[in-house]
């Protein structure tokens, strides 16, 4: 099984989400659609950014790393 790590951007309201999932599409909908939770009340998100990885330790090292001071930088060159 392989994991995602990804950013998603709400355009409407200046808003980054970082995550990580085994089923990235499945997750996007749940975001977009389904979903009554923090993120719902900044749809629509944009995958802008997502990096596969082997093992679920791996993707939440990196999840980790995107959400501290460096990786929020990173975040912000991303174009989008």
């Amino acid at each position: 099984m392989k994991y995602t790590v990804y950013v998603l951007y709400s355009s409407t309201f200046g808003k980054h989400y970082t995550g990580y999932t085994s089923d990235l599409t499945n997750r996007l909908l749940s975001h977009n659609h389904f979903g009554k939770d923090w993120t719902a009340r900044y749809r629509p998100w944009v995958l802008i950014y997502s990096k596969e990885f082997i093992t679920q330790q791996e993707a939440m090292v990196y999840e980790k790393w995107l959400k501290s001071g460096v990786g929020r930088d990173f975040i912000r060159k991303i174009a989008h």
